[in-house]
């Protein structure tokens, strides 16, 4: 319990981390509706102070099947526009200025050579200015027009890739490009596992399937650091975490509060167990198994002939007794 702004005493807010191992594990569809569900799902466990991608160039720069086949569909459609063999149902308006065009083509060539064009001289003037003057153009002309930007990222194609950092970026996460080496993702994403676990992190949400992260996880479960491993399959790497769940099912918005249930697991330091073991119809004996609560235990039997005294102590019947005087010398 802390005491907040009002003075009144509240649980303390669970504090989450996200690491994603872009290089693993992509994004099956748009980066930015994929970073947004993930966001969804670990803001079910407390409050998102980090969400971090790590991945080399190669990431940014590949075109996975998805895109390619949605950019080819797209092109034969405006193909199909321009030679008259499709006629669209309703015209392209475009999102900035409003202006009906009859094919999609020619809204791509009214934002180039009328938006686009605008937006190149702002950059341009912005680069000019200096200081609090350059902020002021910057927020207000260039980095304010959402309109803009929206219909950019609709229209016009990257030169390189397929937008993955800048869309991560918009739906806010912390993208990092390694250097092109072997394990480098791996290695960053270890070093910021290390780092949450001394920096008051509640949980940890790790997005990968490589189950070099096994050790990571398990050092952070030995800190009290609660893991979700978000992956494809519950195997090695789910197994040492406290709870799994499928990348398939974040990315298409299937998780709820429920699938977010930790898995009681079995703490025997901290429980007494009572048993009996019966050997035939008239014996019957009884086990108690205690624990010191240092992986230490104790076992103790007694019959059901023995009696406990009103001091605590184990007395023997009257038969026992008898037995016992005749073996006596």
């Amino acid at each position: 319990m802390v005491r907040n702004k009002e003075g009144v005493f509240a649980p303390k807010e669970k504090k989450v981390v996200v690491l994603w191992d872009l290089d693993n594990k992509p994004p099956r569809g748009p980066p930015y509706e994929a970073a947004t569900e993930l966001r969804r799902v670990a803001e079910k466990l407390g409050r998102v102070v980090e969400i971090s991608a790590y991945a080399n160039r190669h990431a940014f720069i590949h075109l996975p099947h998805w895109v390619v086949e949605e950019r080819r569909s797209r092109r034969s459609v405006d193909f199909a526009e321009r030679k008259g063999e499709v006629i669209p149902s309703e015209p392209y308006i475009c999102g900035v200025c409003g202006r009906k065009c009859r094919t999609n083509l020619d809204l791509k060539k009214h934002f180039k050579q009328l938006h686009e064009r605008e937006r190149q001289k702002k950059v341009n003037r912005m680069r000019s200015l200096k200081g609090k003057k350059r902020q002021k153009f910057k927020e207000r002309y260039v980095s304010g027009n959402e309109k803009y930007n929206e219909a950019a990222r609709r229209l016009l194609t990257p030169k390189v890739g397929y937008g993955l950092e800048a869309e991560l970026r918009r739906a806010g996460v912390y993208v990092k490009t390694v250097e092109d080496k072997p394990q480098a993702a791996d290695w960053a994403v270890k070093r910021q596992i290390q780092h949450s676990m001394t920096r008051g992190i509640d949980w940890l949400v790790l997005v990968s399937d490589d189950k070099d992260f096994s050790d990571m996880l398990r050092k952070a479960r030995e800190a009290d650091l609660g893991t979700v491993v978000v992956s494809d399959r519950d195997g090695v790497l789910g197994r040492q975490a406290d709870l799994w769940v499928p990348w398939m099912g974040v990315e298409n918005g299937e998780i709820g509060e429920k699938d977010l249930v930790p898995e009681k697991r079995r703490r025997f330091d901290d429980e007494d167990e009572l048993f009996s073991l019966a050997y035939d119809e008239d014996e019957r004996e009884e086990m108690r198994v205690e624990s010191d609560g240092f992986g230490r235990f104790s076992v103790s039997a007694f019959s059901e002939d023995e009696w406990v005294d009103d001091e605590g102590d184990f007395a023997l019947s009257d038969s026992d007794d008898d037995s016992d005087d005749e073996l006596g010398f």
